[in-house]
């Protein structure tokens, strides 16, 4: 199966602050981002799934990747 390369840009409440952030990550299907980015959230920063919003998802190709470890990947 072939992966994409995907952007996720949204917040999360942590304590009384929001904090933004932007991820990049492979998949093979779009659906499959959300359980790997609750999945992270949950076990770095104990929060759960109703504390993230995800904004917007993007699939990018392999020149606009910013994230050093997923560039290592590909």
């Amino acid at each position: 199966m072939l992966t994409k390369i995907y952007r996720i840009k949204g917040s999360f409440v942590m304590g009384s602050e929001t904090q933004v952030f932007t991820k990049e990550f492979r998949a093979v299907k779009e659906e499959d981002l959300y359980e790997k980015l609750y999945s992270i959230f949950g076990s770095k920063h104990g929060i759960k799934r109703s504390q993230i919003k995800i904004d917007s998802i993007e699939e990018i190709s392999e020149d606009e990747v910013e994230d050093h470890i997923v560039k290592a990947i590909i």
